[in-house]
């Protein structure tokens, strides 16, 4: 498994090395050009086409809602790969989308399955009924592939992979993981330990995932299955945030640190110990990988 660290042209003009070339400059290059492009995308939808006007369950909104997501995140990131970097974004190569966003899906289901099976078995999720009126698309495309897509792109495309070009993998695990767990700490019910706890069990582990696979497409599929499962399916709220609706019905009767109260399971020690699990595990087939002398 290569490290996919980049190697930029050391002939080009020292005020480009500096304003273009470097991970700073091309983090900032990034987040303008998605929010200009998010800008562009929302006027679109909202004043030419009239999409982000309508009810929230209609087709053309939950087409807008999910293509302004994509846009800006895949428009930025792609032009600073090919522009900037000369370089094809095989993280994000086509041939990979489906088997390792299967790949991270499957991981999703037993990390999240896992932390509801042990809650249950705990007697800290109990199901009272099941859900009439769930609506399943709008959750799994906005809510899953549309935030999955642009998240991972920011946090593990572009912050993760290039603070790890420029100083190495564990600084890039650290500084990408904290602020993965700072933009969560203005969510609804949030507290210092929820950031905290997304920091560790989602900014550390799908930056493992990232370390280990080098692929956009398993961060996607986990982050997207996290999302749905637990809201959509289990009936937890989801960073903070209660689902609209929920196909199982349920309580979480137990202490805030096992079930993770108003915010969901996100702030449970138990998810928190369990993602810390399944890092180390990643990590420790990643390097037994590399001593067999496999690469990528």
């Amino acid at each position: 498994m290569t490290t996919d660290v980049l190697e930029l042209p050391t002939q080009r003009p020292r005020w480009r090395r500096w304003l273009v070339d470097s991970a700073l400059a091309r983090i900032v290059i990034f987040t303008a050009l998605a929010m200009l492009i998010g800008f562009v995308c929302v006027v679109l939808f909202r004043d030419a086409l009239g999409w982000l006007r309508m009810p929230s369950h209609s087709a053309p909104r939950l087409a807008a809602d999910v293509l302004v997501r994509v846009a800006a995140a895949f428009g930025a990131y792609f032009f600073i790969v090919q522009v900037i970097e000369k370089r094809h974004a095989e993280e994000l190569a086509w041939r990979k989308a489906l088997p390792h966003t299967a790949a991270g899906v499957a991981a999703g289901v037993v990390l999240i399955g896992s932390v509801i099976g042990a809650l249950w078995l705990g007697g800290a999720y109990v199901v009272t009924g099941t859900g009439s009126d769930v609506q399943w698309l709008r959750p799994l495309l906005v809510y899953g592939v549309g935030t999955a897509i642009i998240e991972e792109v920011i946090f593990r495309g572009v912050l993760f992979r290039l603070i790890d070009e420029a100083w190495g993998v564990w600084p890039a695990l650290g500084i990408s993981a904290l602020f993965f767990g700072g933009v969560h700490i203005g969510n609804q019910n949030a507290t210092l330990w929820t950031s905290f706890a997304i920091a560790v069990e989602a900014g550390v582990l799908l930056g493992v995932v990232y370390h280990v696979t080098r692929s956009l497409w398993a961060c996607i599929g986990l982050h997207m299955v996290w999302n749905f499962l637990a809201g959509t399916v289990f009936g937890s709220p989801v960073s903070g945030m209660a689902p609209e609706a929920s196909w199982l019905v349920a309580q979480f009767p137990g202490p805030v640190w096992l079930t993770g109260g108003a915010f969901g399971i996100e702030g449970s020690v138990l998810t928190v110990l369990l993602s810390l699990l399944l890092s180390g595990a990643l990590l420790a087939a990643g390097a037994k990988y590399r001593l067999k002398g496999n690469t990528r």
